[in-house]
């Protein structure tokens, strides 16, 4: 007798989807979203087989992380390879998210109160934290990739904040509590009362990328703005047909920060200029995320993927395209790890992390939800990309680097543009198709050829990625006062 699904509720204790059925017991069970999979973790027959039930968990460990709740989005239940439709529960919130079914999937979303996600509710929120007096805390509030990460610059800025600081309170913003957080940090979930109240009372802001939502800076109150990239490509009030109401909130923008960090002598006149952040501090310190690329221990990062410690691991990390919401689908990932005889990994952009989705194969694993990029050129054997600007992070380690570019003219052209020609000084080989990139990398002549590029390039950019990054800029901080040791 074939199984069928016919009961289903949410276990609030345990956080635990109990789901049972009739028929024979099905062999496996899962939940599957975009980027996590949560499988059954017991099913239990009954009625001499007539009869079924089993445990799905709510949370999800992942890459040897610690159990969160699971990443909010759509997840289909899955019996034994086929989508099977899931009855209606009751929406519940619990501790760390907020979980119904509905159309036959379980919708997981952040633990906010529907109530403040309503108009009026986010207006007497934001009503709320205009009338806080704020910077009252000797606290920072974190935010990097609009709350999709914890790592970054904002994350190794944390990492020697709580070794040298260690009364300093740290929130982080996430926009659920999937994303994992430094020990001892204190995540917020964004739009909720205790998001809002975090960012009035923190003396100081680190953010990666642009403030989101309502921004009153309160009396006493600090942004350093990191940044997240040494720019290729144009960017603000550089890119081409920019709009004027654009061009005003790029000014406005610029105008809340009180430092913004650069990577090399040549992002700051950069940045400075497409900014138009004219009058106030650059700290050209390096990167602090890349203080790992020295400092770090791959053997722990492979253990946690998953690699063994022989096998050559290539990365695959595309920058996204302004014309599309997911990732390029430049590459095959299953028939690179076989031509190439290696692991692949996969990174997309963030602003690719929720319209994604994960990719799998024998020799694939999909690390764009992973927590910190530099980690994982930190293990990569070589480096896979096109306009990122990862390439001038992995560059401080000297490793080969490839540059996949088959929409060169459009990108260049007409998508963004550069800031300079990327053909003339790339420091590694240009390929246009993956059975070019195949060739290449098995092309010890083609890198050669590059070296005095390599050396160049790493002159002009790297300077300052010399591990100490970090502690530069804690240095900054505390010296000026913004915080209490």
């Amino acid at each position: 007798m074939t199984s069928r699904v016919t009961t289903a509720r949410i276990d609030e204790e345990q956080q635990e989807l109990l789901i049972g059925g009739d028929g024979s017991a099905p062999d496996g069970i899962e939940l599957v979203g975009r980027r996590a999979v949560a499988a059954a973790s017991d099913i239990v027959t009954a009625n001499d087989g007539a009869a079924w039930s089993a445990v799905l968990p709510l949370r999800a460990s992942r890459w040897g992380g610690p159990e969160l709740p699971l990443p909010t989005g759509d997840y289909a239940l899955v019996v034994d390879g086929r989508t099977t439709a899931l009855p209606a529960v009751e929406t519940v919130v619990l501790p760390g998210l907020r979980v119904g079914s509905a159309g036959g999937d379980l919708q997981v979303a952040a633990p906010v109160d529907p109530a403040y996600e309503t108009a009026e509710g986010r207006l007497a929120l934001e009503g709320r934290y205009a009338a806080l007096p704020g910077a009252g805390e000797n606290a920072v509030f974190f935010e990097a990739f609009y709350g999709q990460s914890s790592g970054c610059n904002p994350g190794a800025i944390d990492r020697e904040l709580a070794a040298r600081a260690p009364g300093v309170t740290r929130y982080w913003s996430v926009v659920d509590l999937s994303v994992p957080v430094p020990d001892g940090a204190v995540p917020v979930v964004e739009g909720s009362p205790e998001w809002w109240r975090a960012r009035a009372d923190a003396r100081l802001l680190i953010v990666n990328d642009w403030l989101r939502r309502r921004f009153d800076r309160k009396p006493g109150q600090r942004v350093l703005q990191t940044w997240h990239g040494t720019p290729l490509k144009r960017l603000a009030l550089h890119r081409p047909g920019l709009h004027p109401r654009r061009w005003l909130a790029v000014v406005r923008e610029s105008r809340r920060w009180d430092v913004l960090l650069a990577q090399n002598p040549y992002a700051e006149r950069v940045l400075r200029k497409a900014y138009a952040f004219l009058r106030k501090p650059v700290w050209v310190d390096g990167y602090p995320r890349n203080d790992v690329l020295t400092t770090g221990d791959p053997a722990r990062i492979r253990a946690a993927l998953g690699i063994d410690p022989g096998d050559r691991v290539l990365l695959y990390a595309p920058t996204w395209r302004d014309d599309r919401s997911e990732m390029v689908d430049f590459v095959d990932p299953n028939a690179l790890a076989e031509a190439g005889d290696c692991v692949v990994l996969v990174r997309g952009h963030s602003r690719t992390i929720r319209p994604g989705r994960d990719q799998a194969g024998s020799r694939v694993i999909d690390v764009t939800g992973y927590p910190d990029t530099a980690e994982l050129l930190l293990v990569a054997d070589a480096l896979v990309t096109d306009y990122s600007s990862v390439m001038f992070d992995f560059s401080a380690t000297g490793k080969p680097m490839y540059f996949l570019v088959p929409d060169l003219e459009h990108y260049r052209g007409k998508l963004r543009g550069f800031y300079f020609d990327l053909a003339a000084r790339a420091p590694g080989p240009l390929v246009r198709t993956q059975d070019e990139l195949v060739a290449a990398l098995s092309d010890v002549s083609a890198l050669a050829e590059h070296a005095p590029k390599y050396v160049a390039w790493q002159a002009q950019f790297n300077g300052r990625d010399d591990g100490a990054a970090s502690a530069r800029v804690v240095d900054r901080i505390l010296d000026l006062g913004w915080l209490e040791a």
